[in-house]
Protein backbone atom coordinates (compact mmCIF):
# COMPACT_ATOMS: atom_id res chain seq x y z
CA UNK A 1 0.00 0.00 0.00
CA UNK A 2 1.61 3.27 -1.13
CA UNK A 3 0.56 6.86 -0.79
CA UNK A 4 -0.23 8.98 -3.84
CA UNK A 5 1.57 12.20 -4.76
CA UNK A 6 -1.34 14.37 -3.53
CA UNK A 7 -1.24 12.42 -0.26
CA UNK A 8 2.48 13.07 0.08
CA UNK A 9 2.01 16.78 -0.56
CA UNK A 10 -0.86 16.90 1.92
CA UNK A 11 1.21 15.19 4.64
CA UNK A 12 4.15 17.52 4.04
CA UNK A 13 1.85 20.54 4.34
CA UNK A 14 0.30 19.06 7.47
CA UNK A 15 3.71 18.68 9.12
CA UNK A 16 4.80 22.16 8.07
CA UNK A 17 1.62 23.98 9.08
CA UNK A 18 0.42 22.03 12.11
CA UNK A 19 3.74 21.67 13.94
CA UNK A 20 3.98 25.34 15.05
CA UNK A 21 0.38 25.17 16.25
CA UNK A 22 1.09 22.15 18.46
CA UNK A 23 4.08 23.97 19.97
CA UNK A 24 1.91 27.03 20.58
CA UNK A 25 -0.86 24.98 22.20
CA UNK A 26 1.65 23.32 24.54
CA UNK A 27 3.00 26.73 25.61
CA UNK A 28 -0.48 28.14 26.16
CA UNK A 29 -1.75 25.12 28.08
CA UNK A 30 1.34 25.10 30.26
CA UNK A 31 0.87 28.78 31.08
CA UNK A 32 -2.81 28.28 31.93
CA UNK A 33 -1.98 25.42 34.30
CA UNK A 34 0.49 27.76 36.00
CA UNK A 35 -2.28 30.39 36.34
CA UNK A 36 -0.66 32.63 33.75
CA UNK A 37 -2.24 34.04 30.63
CA UNK A 38 0.63 32.94 28.44
CA UNK A 39 1.16 33.52 24.72
CA UNK A 40 -1.38 32.89 22.01
CA UNK A 41 -1.33 29.43 20.38
CA UNK A 42 -0.56 31.29 17.13
CA UNK A 43 2.56 32.95 18.54
CA UNK A 44 4.98 30.44 16.91
CA UNK A 45 3.65 31.51 13.48
CA UNK A 46 4.33 35.15 14.33
CA UNK A 47 7.82 34.28 15.58
CA UNK A 48 8.65 32.39 12.39
CA UNK A 49 7.32 35.21 10.20
CA UNK A 50 9.38 37.76 12.16
CA UNK A 51 12.56 35.70 11.86
CA UNK A 52 12.07 35.14 8.14
CA UNK A 53 11.94 38.91 7.61
CA UNK A 54 15.13 39.63 9.58
CA UNK A 55 18.66 39.74 8.27
CA UNK A 56 21.45 37.25 8.86
CA UNK A 57 24.39 37.70 11.19
CA UNK A 58 27.11 35.14 10.48
CA UNK A 59 30.11 34.73 12.82
CA UNK A 60 33.48 35.46 11.25
CA UNK A 61 34.82 32.06 12.30
CA UNK A 62 31.95 30.13 10.71
CA UNK A 63 32.42 28.02 7.59
CA UNK A 64 30.04 26.48 5.05
CA UNK A 65 28.96 23.95 7.68
CA UNK A 66 27.31 26.72 9.69
CA UNK A 67 25.33 27.84 6.62
CA UNK A 68 24.33 24.33 5.53
CA UNK A 69 23.23 23.00 8.93
CA UNK A 70 19.77 24.68 9.08
CA UNK A 71 18.85 23.39 5.63
CA UNK A 72 20.11 19.86 6.31
CA UNK A 73 18.28 19.82 9.65
CA UNK A 74 15.04 21.06 8.09
CA UNK A 75 15.18 18.63 5.14
CA UNK A 76 16.12 15.62 7.28
CA UNK A 77 13.35 16.30 9.80
CA UNK A 78 10.72 16.77 7.09
CA UNK A 79 11.82 13.58 5.31
CA UNK A 80 11.61 11.71 8.62
CA UNK A 81 8.04 12.93 8.98
CA UNK A 82 7.18 11.59 5.51
CA UNK A 83 8.36 8.11 6.52
CA UNK A 84 5.58 7.64 9.07
CA UNK A 85 1.78 7.49 8.65
CA UNK A 86 -0.17 10.47 9.94
CA UNK A 87 -3.76 10.41 8.69
CA UNK A 88 -3.66 7.49 6.25
CA UNK A 89 -2.08 4.13 6.98
CA UNK A 90 0.27 4.52 4.00
CA UNK A 91 3.24 6.83 4.53
CA UNK A 92 4.46 8.77 1.46
CA UNK A 93 8.06 7.54 1.68
CA UNK A 94 7.46 4.16 3.32
CA UNK A 95 9.17 2.32 0.44
CA UNK A 96 12.38 4.29 0.92
CA UNK A 97 13.15 3.21 4.47
CA UNK A 98 11.80 1.88 7.74
CA UNK A 99 12.20 2.93 11.34
CA UNK A 100 16.01 2.74 11.06
CA UNK A 101 15.93 5.35 8.29
CA UNK A 102 13.71 7.47 10.55
CA UNK A 103 16.21 7.28 13.41
CA UNK A 104 19.14 7.97 11.07
CA UNK A 105 17.47 11.03 9.53
CA UNK A 106 16.80 12.53 12.95
CA UNK A 107 20.40 11.74 13.93
CA UNK A 108 21.69 13.37 10.72
CA UNK A 109 19.98 16.65 11.53
CA UNK A 110 21.25 16.56 15.10
CA UNK A 111 24.80 15.83 13.93
CA UNK A 112 24.90 18.79 11.55
CA UNK A 113 23.45 21.14 14.16
CA UNK A 114 26.04 20.04 16.72
CA UNK A 115 28.79 20.38 14.11
CA UNK A 116 27.61 23.90 13.25
CA UNK A 117 27.65 24.86 16.94
CA UNK A 118 31.27 23.72 17.15
CA UNK A 119 32.07 25.50 13.88
CA UNK A 120 31.51 28.94 15.40
CA UNK A 121 34.21 28.46 18.03
CA UNK A 122 31.83 29.61 20.77
CA UNK A 123 32.20 28.06 24.21
CA UNK A 124 28.41 27.90 24.49
CA UNK A 125 28.21 26.02 21.21
CA UNK A 126 30.76 23.47 22.34
CA UNK A 127 28.98 23.01 25.65
CA UNK A 128 25.59 22.57 23.99
CA UNK A 129 26.94 20.14 21.39
CA UNK A 130 28.58 18.01 24.05
CA UNK A 131 25.40 17.83 26.09
CA UNK A 132 23.19 17.20 23.05
CA UNK A 133 25.30 14.30 21.78
CA UNK A 134 25.46 12.79 25.26
CA UNK A 135 21.68 12.79 25.51
CA UNK A 136 21.37 11.46 21.95
CA UNK A 137 23.71 8.55 22.72
CA UNK A 138 21.39 7.53 25.55
CA UNK A 139 18.05 8.30 23.91
CA UNK A 140 18.55 6.69 20.50
CA UNK A 141 19.01 3.11 21.80
CA UNK A 142 15.82 3.43 23.85
CA UNK A 143 14.01 4.80 20.79
CA UNK A 144 15.13 1.87 18.64
CA UNK A 145 14.19 -0.73 21.26
CA UNK A 146 10.69 0.71 21.54
CA UNK A 147 10.26 0.79 17.76
CA UNK A 148 11.62 -2.74 17.35
CA UNK A 149 9.06 -3.98 19.87
CA UNK A 150 6.23 -2.73 17.67
CA UNK A 151 8.03 -3.95 14.54
CA UNK A 152 8.13 -7.52 15.86
CA UNK A 153 4.36 -7.50 16.23
CA UNK A 154 3.95 -6.35 12.65
CA UNK A 155 6.69 -8.50 11.17
CA UNK A 156 8.19 -5.48 9.44
CA UNK A 157 10.20 -2.37 10.21
CA UNK A 158 8.14 -0.34 7.72
CA UNK A 159 6.06 2.18 9.77
CA UNK A 160 3.15 1.83 7.32
CA UNK A 161 3.07 -1.95 7.70
CA UNK A 162 3.44 -1.60 11.45
CA UNK A 163 0.39 0.66 11.57
CA UNK A 164 -1.63 -1.52 9.18
CA UNK A 165 -0.86 -4.67 11.17
CA UNK A 166 -2.03 -3.01 14.39
CA UNK A 167 -5.25 -1.52 13.00
CA UNK A 168 -7.14 -4.79 13.48
CA UNK A 169 -5.70 -5.23 16.98
CA UNK A 170 -7.06 -2.14 18.67
CA UNK A 171 -6.56 -3.42 22.21
CA UNK A 172 -3.04 -4.73 21.74
CA UNK A 173 -1.86 -1.70 23.70
CA UNK A 174 -2.97 -3.53 26.84
CA UNK A 175 -0.16 -6.05 26.28
CA UNK A 176 2.72 -5.50 28.75
CA UNK A 177 5.29 -5.18 25.96
CA UNK A 178 3.30 -2.42 24.26
CA UNK A 179 2.79 -0.47 27.47
CA UNK A 180 6.50 -0.67 28.26
CA UNK A 181 7.42 0.43 24.73
CA UNK A 182 4.96 3.32 24.95
CA UNK A 183 6.47 4.50 28.25
CA UNK A 184 10.00 4.26 26.84
CA UNK A 185 9.06 6.21 23.71
CA UNK A 186 7.32 8.89 25.78
CA UNK A 187 10.48 9.43 27.84
CA UNK A 188 12.49 9.63 24.62
CA UNK A 189 10.02 12.26 23.36
CA UNK A 190 10.73 14.43 26.40
CA UNK A 191 14.49 14.11 25.88
CA UNK A 192 14.54 14.55 22.09
CA UNK A 193 12.35 17.64 22.15
CA UNK A 194 14.15 19.28 25.08
CA UNK A 195 11.18 19.29 27.44
CA UNK A 196 11.18 19.38 31.22
CA UNK A 197 12.58 17.48 33.15
CA UNK A 198 15.43 17.01 30.63
CA UNK A 199 15.71 20.58 29.32
CA UNK A 200 13.76 23.81 29.51
CA UNK A 201 13.11 25.34 26.07
CA UNK A 202 12.15 28.67 27.65
CA UNK A 203 15.44 29.35 29.42
CA UNK A 204 18.79 30.78 28.34
CA UNK A 205 20.74 30.17 31.55
CA UNK A 206 24.24 29.01 30.69
CA UNK A 207 24.30 26.22 33.27
CA UNK A 208 21.09 24.62 32.02
CA UNK A 209 21.09 25.21 28.25
CA UNK A 210 21.32 22.24 25.91
CA UNK A 211 19.54 22.86 22.63
CA UNK A 212 19.48 26.63 23.02
CA UNK A 213 23.24 26.76 23.53
CA UNK A 214 23.81 25.31 20.05
CA UNK A 215 21.73 27.91 18.24
CA UNK A 216 22.80 31.11 20.02
CA UNK A 217 24.84 32.23 17.00
CA UNK A 218 21.96 31.79 14.54
CA UNK A 219 19.59 34.56 13.50
CA UNK A 220 17.06 35.48 10.84
CA UNK A 221 15.79 32.87 8.35
CA UNK A 222 18.36 30.28 9.44
CA UNK A 223 17.11 30.46 13.01
CA UNK A 224 13.54 30.20 11.69
CA UNK A 225 14.42 26.95 9.92
CA UNK A 226 15.94 25.54 13.11
CA UNK A 227 12.93 26.48 15.24
CA UNK A 228 10.56 25.14 12.58
CA UNK A 229 12.54 21.88 12.46
CA UNK A 230 12.23 21.51 16.24
CA UNK A 231 8.44 21.85 15.98
CA UNK A 232 8.28 19.31 13.15
CA UNK A 233 10.44 16.85 15.11
CA UNK A 234 8.13 17.19 18.09
CA UNK A 235 5.10 16.47 15.90
CA UNK A 236 6.87 13.48 14.30
CA UNK A 237 7.56 11.88 17.68
CA UNK A 238 4.01 12.60 18.87
CA UNK A 239 2.73 10.99 15.66
CA UNK A 240 4.83 7.90 16.31
CA UNK A 241 3.27 7.55 19.74
CA UNK A 242 -0.24 8.15 18.42
CA UNK A 243 -0.22 5.99 15.31
CA UNK A 244 1.99 3.07 16.31
CA UNK A 245 0.09 2.38 19.52
CA UNK A 246 -3.37 3.77 18.64
CA UNK A 247 -3.61 3.25 14.86
CA UNK A 248 -7.26 2.24 14.68
CA UNK A 249 -8.40 5.68 13.48
CA UNK A 250 -6.11 5.78 10.44
CA UNK A 251 -7.76 6.01 7.03
CA UNK A 252 -7.38 2.83 4.99
CA UNK A 253 -7.95 4.50 1.62
CA UNK A 254 -8.14 7.85 -0.17
CA UNK A 255 -11.21 10.04 -0.39
CA UNK A 256 -12.85 12.67 1.80
CA UNK A 257 -15.23 10.20 3.56
CA UNK A 258 -12.20 8.35 4.94
CA UNK A 259 -9.67 11.18 5.26
CA UNK A 260 -11.75 13.78 7.11
CA UNK A 261 -12.70 11.60 10.14
CA UNK A 262 -9.14 10.25 10.25
CA UNK A 263 -7.76 13.83 10.30
CA UNK A 264 -10.07 14.76 13.17
CA UNK A 265 -9.07 11.71 15.21
CA UNK A 266 -5.39 12.29 14.42
CA UNK A 267 -5.51 15.84 15.78
CA UNK A 268 -7.41 14.60 18.82
CA UNK A 269 -4.75 11.99 19.58
CA UNK A 270 -1.97 14.54 19.14
CA UNK A 271 -3.72 16.98 21.47
CA UNK A 272 -4.17 14.30 24.14
CA UNK A 273 -0.48 13.38 23.99
CA UNK A 274 0.48 17.07 23.99
CA UNK A 275 -1.67 17.47 27.10
CA UNK A 276 0.29 14.64 28.74
CA UNK A 277 3.52 16.48 27.93
CA UNK A 278 2.10 19.64 29.51
CA UNK A 279 1.13 17.75 32.67
CA UNK A 280 4.61 16.24 32.99
CA UNK A 281 6.25 19.63 32.50
CA UNK A 282 3.94 21.34 34.99
CA UNK A 283 4.24 18.74 37.74
CA UNK A 284 8.01 18.22 37.52
CA UNK A 285 11.06 20.40 37.95
CA UNK A 286 14.02 20.37 35.62
CA UNK A 287 16.52 17.69 36.56
CA UNK A 288 20.18 18.42 37.15
CA UNK A 289 22.26 17.54 34.13
CA UNK A 290 24.02 14.61 35.79
CA UNK A 291 20.62 13.09 36.64
CA UNK A 292 19.40 13.08 33.02
CA UNK A 293 21.30 9.86 32.15
CA UNK A 294 19.39 8.12 34.94
CA UNK A 295 16.08 9.08 33.33
CA UNK A 296 17.22 7.90 29.92
CA UNK A 297 18.54 4.70 31.50
CA UNK A 298 14.99 4.09 32.72
CA UNK A 299 13.75 4.57 29.15
CA UNK A 300 16.37 2.10 27.90
CA UNK A 301 15.42 -0.49 30.52
CA UNK A 302 11.72 -0.09 29.67
CA UNK A 303 12.49 -0.55 25.98
CA UNK A 304 14.66 -3.60 26.69
CA UNK A 305 11.97 -5.15 28.88
CA UNK A 306 9.40 -4.50 26.16
CA UNK A 307 11.55 -6.25 23.56
CA UNK A 308 12.40 -9.18 25.86
CA UNK A 309 8.75 -9.68 26.85
CA UNK A 310 7.82 -9.70 23.17
CA UNK A 311 10.23 -12.59 22.58
CA UNK A 312 9.10 -14.44 25.70
CA UNK A 313 5.34 -14.02 25.46
CA UNK A 314 4.81 -13.35 21.76
CA UNK A 315 4.16 -10.22 19.75
CA UNK A 316 0.39 -10.43 20.13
Amino acid sequence: MTASLPGAVFQALLLLLASPLISGLIRTAKARLQTRRGPSPLQPYRDLAKLLRKGLIVPETASAVFAAAPFVLFAATLLAGLLIPTIAAAAPLSQFGGVLALVYLLALGRFFLALAALDTGSSFGGMGSSREMTIAALAEPALMLALFTVALGAGSTDPSRMAQAAIGQSWRFLAPSQMLAFAALFLVLLAETGRIPVDNPATHLELTMIHEAMILEYSGPWLALIEWSASIKQLVLLTLLANLFFPFTLASGPGAPAILPAAAFYLLKILVLAGAVVLVETTNAKMRLFRVPELLAVAFVLGALALISTFLFGAR
